[in-house]
């Protein structure tokens, strides 16, 4: 597994190893010993979420404040772009968002710490995401930003308004926000 540091030092992207020949590819996805190896922390990862989304639907930005979960993120079919911002106002990123590009074709997975926001625009026809996570999901914790705060200013790769879930169209702005020590 190799790593590439994104803008904000704790999200990591990893590249895993793929094994292609004629009859198709084979990916370990997850490896725990591997894992904590590449992002420098062992972590146990308690729930799996898969979810399917259609073009331009965006979830998020979610977290949960006193169930901080980590997040472990693959798409299996179809392309997002994946988009954490840090609630940590301990750390010099405090504010701070970051995106990247995650697809099946890729085989790249984004690890985003606990202390993070995460939400993702689908931007193919369809998209699979899964993701582990190290706490169990917790409604009554859950928090949301709102996806197009100003002060955020997150540079979406959308074309007309994206699809959203009530929750989500209606989430807190940054300067209102639940945040971490």
């Amino acid at each position: 597994m190799r790593v590439v540091r994104r803008e904000l030092g704790d999200v990591l992207l990893l590249e895993t190893m793929v094994f292609s020949d004629v009859r198709g590819f084979f990916v370990e996805s997850y490896n725990r010993r591997a894992f904590a190896e590449a992002v420098g922390v062992d972590v146990e990862f308690v729930q799996d979420n898969h979810s399917r989304s259609a073009r331009n639907v965006l979830r998020g930005l979610h977290y949960q404040i006193r169930q901080a979960q980590g997040k472990l993120v693959r798409v299996v079919a179809g392309e997002i772009w994946d988009v954490a911002v840090d609630l940590r106002r301990s750390s010099p990123t405090f504010g701070k968002w970051a995106g990247c590009t995650l697809s099946a074709d890729s085989k790249q997975m984004l690890w985003i710490p606990a202390g993070f926001a995460h939400g993702f625009l689908v931007t193919s026809e369809h998209a699979d995401v899964q993701y582990k996570t190290t706490d169990y999901y917790a409604p009554k914790e859950e928090r949301t930003l709102l996806w197009s705060d100003a002060d955020l200013a997150i540079d979406w790769p959308h074309s007309g308004g994206p699809v959203l879930a009530p929750k989500d169209a209606a989430g807190t702005r940054f300067a209102a926000a639940e945040t971490f020590p």
